[in-house]
């Protein structure tokens, strides 16, 4: 993400808002990671649901971030 040319009006909530998607991000990564060692087809169906969750949250946070 490219820096503003104006102060964020909330600067404490647009910190959250990039935290929760780097956080969101690294959490999918590992979820993917889990995927590929899942023994069922539950335990993936169960991962890919959470990844799901997740990667809504995130596309939520950017929009938020849009000026």
């Amino acid at each position: 993400m490219g820096e503003r040319f104006l102060p964020a009006e909330d600067p404490v909530l647009e910190s959250a808002i990039k935290w929760t998607c780097e956080r969101n991000s690294k959490d999918i990564r590992q979820l993917l990671v889990w995927l590929q060692e899942a023994r069922s087809t539950k335990e993936q169906k169960a991962i890919m649901a959470r990844v799901r969750e997740l990667l809504e949250e995130l596309e939520l946070s950017l929009e938020k971030l849009e000026p």
